[in-house]
C-alpha cells in the first residue's frame, strides 16, 4: 500500500480543481488529477510536481470510472479523500455569457438535451465516481467525500424574493446542483456508521471558464473551504452544506 494519503480530484486539470489539487499536495498528499483528457492531466500533473499524478476519467463514462479505479486499486492500494469538483454549466455553444446561458436555461426554453447533459456530470457522474471509489474509500482510516456545489442550487435561497440571483434559478445548472446536494445528504446519511464523513460546498462565483470568467473570486480563495472539508478531524461535520463564511440551507 502507498505510504501517503491519497486524494482524487476529478475535473482537476485546470480552475478550481487544478488548485484544490496543488493545495492538497501541499498538504502531504498523493494527488491524483482526474482528466477527460490525459495529456491536460498530464499537464497539470507537471505544474504540480511530484506528488501529482494524472489519472484518465471521465464522469460520464464508466468504462472511464471503472478503470480509473482499478488503477487506484492497483498502483496505489488506498484512497483518502475524493472531491467530486468536476462539473459544466451548461451544455450549448461556448462562450455564451451568463446572461445568454441563463435565458437559454429558463424552465419555458430549456433544451431538454442540455438538461440532461448537465445532470449527466454533475448528478450522475457524482454518484458513479462515489460508488467506484466507495471500497477504497471505506478502508481508508478517515475517508472524506467533498462534493463542489453551488449556493444556485439553495431550494432555501432561491424562494427567497430578495435574493438577486433568483432571476438566474432555471431549469439546466441550479437544479443539477439542488440534486447534488440531496445526493450529498443521501450518502451522508447512508455512511453516518462509517468513518467517512460526506459534504458540499459553495467555492463562490469564482473567474473560471464554467462562467465564461466571469466570477470575481479567484481559484485560491475557492479551493480553500473545500480543501479544509477534505482535511476534516473525526469531529468534524457530515452531511453539511456550506461556503467560505456559513453553513447554507438546503
Amino acid at each position: 500500500m502507498h505510504n501517503k494519503p491519497v486524494a482524487l480530484v476529478t475535473g482537476a486539470n485546470k480552475g478550481i480543481g487544478l488548485q484544490i489539487a496543488k493545495d492538497l499536495a501541499g498538504q502531504g498528499f498523493t494527488v491524483l488529477i482526474g482528466s477527460r483528457n490525459l495529456e491536460n492531466g498530464h499537464k497539470a500533473a507537471e505544474s504540480i510536481g511530484a506528488p501529482a499524478r494524472a489519472l484518465q476519467l471521465d464522469v460520464t463514462s464508466q468504462d472511464s470510472i471503472a478503470a480509473a479505479a482499478e488503477r487506484i486499486r492497483s498502483e496505489l492500494g488506498r484512497l483518502d479523500v475524493l472531491v467530486n469538483n468536476a462539473g459544466i454549466s451548461h451544455a450549448g455553444k461556448p462562450g455564451r455569457t451568463l446572461e445568454e446561458v441563463g435565458q437559454a436555461g429558463r424552465p419555458s426554453v430549456a433544451s431538454l438535451d442540455e438538461v440532461r447533459a448537465v445532470f449527466e456530470t454533475n448528478v450522475f457522474g457524482v454518484i458513479a465516481v462515489t460508488q467506484a471509489m466507495l471500497p477504497l474509500l471505506l478502508k481508508a482510516p478517515a475517508g472524506r467525500i467533498v462534493n463542489v456545489s453551488s449556493g444556485a442550487g439553495s431550494l432555501t435561497l432561491n424562494a427567497d424574493p430578495a435574493n438577486p440571483h433568483r432571476p438566474m434559478f432555471g431549469a439546466v445548472y441550479s437544479p443539477s446542483k439542488t440534486a447534488l446536494n440531496a445526493i450529498t445528504l443521501a450518502f451522508a446519511i447512508e455512511l453516518e456508521p462509517t468513518s467517512i464523513k460526506v459534504n458540499a460546498v459553495c467555492p463562490g462565483f469564482t473567474s473560471t471558464d464554467l462562467n465564461n470568467f466571469e466570477g470575481t473570486g479567484t481559484v485560491e480563495q475557492a479551493a480553500r473551504q473545500p480543501v479544509r472539508l477534505a482535511l476534516l478531524d473525526e469531529n468534524g461535520p457530515t452531511g453539511t452544506f456550506s461556503n467560505a463564511s456559513r453553513l447554507l440551507p438546503w
